[in-house]
């Protein structure tokens, strides 16, 4: 690089050089109708303004080519973290996608686990409610079994007062003094044949 500068310094030269002789060699030539004090002036000017490249070229060529190198490598660098940013981001962005895709099927694996868990509690109440069902059958089906058996064992009971009371009606209207006297013969005859 530093070979290169150089030549173009060196060849940035040679041009003023070649110029120089130009205007030299007609100045020599004598027959011109430029003014001598005019060639001096322009030689003058050439010379100053070849050294005043000259001095810039050598002084600022350093800091002019560290600076576009530098703004070059900065630009390389933000271009890479622009990259390296832009690989992220389509990374996210993929990541999120896939999430995304995940969301869904999350969804329906929660919809269905929330149908199987209404599922499973309705069979569970069907199947308490029938157990209940039938725990209030059977206590019916005893409550009314033991209130039968009530009312039989009272039916009995009025059957049997009534049929006593009909029987002493019967007795009343029916016994003659000849029969009553008899059962209280019949009646010492079993005391007696008791002991």
């Amino acid at each position: 690089m530093k070979n290169v500068s150089w030549k173009k310094t060196g060849v940035s030269a040679l041009s003023a050089l070649v110029v120089l002789a130009f205007a030299a060699a007609a100045y020599a030539s004598g027959d011109s109708a430029i003014p001598r004090e005019k060639w001096l002036d322009l030689l003058w000017r050439t010379t100053n303004f070849a050294g005043l490249v000259f001095i810039l070229v050598f002084f600022l060529k350093k800091p002019f080519a560290d600076g576009l190198r530098n703004r070059r490598e900065g630009i390389k660098d933000q271009l890479e973290a622009l990259e390296s940013r832009k690989a992220e981001a389509e990374l996210l962005y993929k990541e999120a996608e896939g999430k995304l895709a995940r969301l869904d099927e999350e969804v329906n694996a929660i919809i269905t686990e929330a149908v199987h868990q209404g599922e499973a509690e309705k069979a569970k109440i069907i199947t308490e409610a029938e157990r209940n069902a039938g725990d209030i059958k059977r206590q019916a089906e005893m409550a009314v079994a033991h209130e039968l058996a009530e009312a039989k064992s009272r039916l009995k009971a009025e059957v049997a007062e009534q049929a006593v009371l009909l029987a002493a009606e019967l007795i009343k209207k029916n016994i003659q003094p000849a029969d009553q006297s008899r059962m209280v013969e019949l009646s010492l005859e079993k005391v007696g044949g008791i002991q």
